[in-house]
């Protein structure tokens, strides 16, 4: 039965309900996709300039009103505000960017085998763009995939999700005034309008959970439409002896524990070659020990609530029975708050080991070389993203190109997302064609061949 109402609450208050609004039903969500298929004709049509235009616009809105967005992130979500900040920053630079993108070219012109005559490629927008979003990224996801699809001409339906559905209406008053009617709709609402959107839009790009992406990369394909869908990670960071211990711990705590640990790019396992290991478990327990913890608005936060009790809750069953090397505090008070968390010694299967927990905690495991260490990252099913940490590259190098992994970052956090780079995984944690950057172009496009005889 669908809810008669969706609601938000404030992690770190959860008395404070940030937003209460009606749930539109699946029959209001296919309705939005067909007004955005009515408006996407005239989008498209009026031209490159008019696209760059409204998408140049976009970004300067976002920047006159980044206070506000931070705030309402740090309220709806529990970011830290130093991330919520950073994340409202990064939503404008993306914007910004694709706002360049209707100029680029659409297609080339080739010598025909034999004869006179021109052949040409040419992309083309696909129509309706069904975008399905988290929460923990309430500005940044929904503009990756938002900008790019109206940058090639497309229209867009974005289908928050319920906690973050505050964020969403907001940044949707900046898009929609920078854009013809319905071109841009946000349908707040939970599985119903979510399936709706799923069912009658001309691409679908997901992010969140592998269990509903799966399924959504199974209607869409059933459909025949274009799906790409990121479904989260159970990342490692590979420490080698030669590494700087200090600064690879610091890169590590933060990746474990910031925004406390949710996010599809954390760290959850972090392993230890060789010699690295009994100092490294030193310096890691004591970054985490050292984090701060506490109320997402303050500054110095680093590590703030869980974004809801069943969270916190999972998060307390990832830790039954474990070895604790280091745990963090966490303040009293109402919120959803839950310990920086270093475990050692969990055994195989565990669900440590099995799933992503999305809360801030990791398994310290040892590696006897570095082949080892990545055998242990390719034991999983997921594939998002690694972390190297080492003195040089020759020994990183020689083991990258083993990894079952999308993204590897070298002397750096697993965290972290260029938006001009293609984002994605490999195995469980990602479906189809990379997002961002001009991946993401092509992937709200589609290819036409055309013959030109005389």
């Amino acid at each position: 039965m669908t809810p008669s109402s969706i609601a938000s609450h404030n992690p770190a208050d959860p008395g404070d309900v940030v937003a209460r609004v009606p749930a539109p039903g699946a029959a209001a969500a296919a309705d939005a996709v067909e007004r955005a298929r009515a408006a996407q004709p005239g989008w498209y049509g009026g031209g490159a300039a008019a696209r760059s235009s409204a998408l140049s616009a976009i970004a300067g809105a976002v920047e006159a009103a980044a206070g506000e967005l931070a705030a309402l992130a740090v309220r709806e979500v529990g970011k830290p505000l130093a991330e919520a900040r950073a994340e409202v920053a990064r939503t404008a630079a993306i914007w910004r960017y694709y706002a360049q993108a209707p100029y680029e070219p659409t297609g080339a012109v080739h010598e025909p085998a034999g004869g006179p005559g021109l052949l040409l490629t040419r992309r083309r927008p696909h129509g309706v763009a069904g975008l399905i979003t988290p929460w923990n990224f309430p500005y940044a996801i929904p503009s990756w995939k938002a900008a790019p699809a109206l940058a090639a001409g497309n229209a867009v339906v974005l289908k928050p999700a319920p906690e973050a559905t505050a964020c969403a209406q907001r940044l949707a008053r900046i898009v929609r005034q920078a854009l013809p009617d319905g071109v841009f709709t946000v349908v707040p609402g939970g599985p119903a309008e979510g399936n709706a959107v799923l069912c009658a839009a001309d691409a679908v790009s997901f992010t969140g959970s592998t269990a509903v992406g799966n399924a959504v990369v199974r209607t869409a394909t059933a459909r025949g439409v274009p799906v790409q869908a990121e479904m989260g990670g159970l990342n490692a960071a590979i420490v080698l002896p030669d590494a700087d211990i200090e600064r690879a711990a610091a890169h590590i705590a933060a990746a474990i524990a910031g925004y406390a640990g949710q996010k599809c790019t954390a760290t959850s396992r972090v392993i230890a070659v060789g010699a690295a290991l009994d100092p490294l478990r030193e310096a890691l327990a004591q970054a985490l020990r050292a984090l701060p913890v506490g109320d997402p608005a303050d500054p110095a936060t680093v590590c703030g609530p869980l974004i809801s009790e069943r969270a916190r809750d999972r998060f307390a069953q990832a830790l039954g029975g474990l070895s604790v090397v280091a745990a963090g505090t966490v303040p009293e008070g109402p919120g959803w708050y839950a310990a920086p968390t270093l475990a050692e010694k969990v055994p195989p299967g565990h669900l440590l080991l099995r799933e992503e927990v999305f809360g801030p905690v990791a398994a310290l495991l040892p590696a006897n070389d570095l082949a080892d260490a990545v055998r242990i990252v390719n034991s999983v099913p997921y594939g998002l993203v690694t972390s190297v940490h080492t003195g040089g590259l020759e020994a990183a190098l020689h083991g990258l190109d083993r990894l079952d992994t999308g993204m590897i970052r070298v002397n750096a956090p697993s965290t972290g997302v260029d938006f001009h780079l293609p984002f994605g995984g490999a195995k469980a944690s990602g479906h189809g064609p990379r997002e961002q950057g001009r991946a993401a172009l092509e992937f709200y496009t589609s290819s036409r061949t055309y013959t030109l005889s005389p």
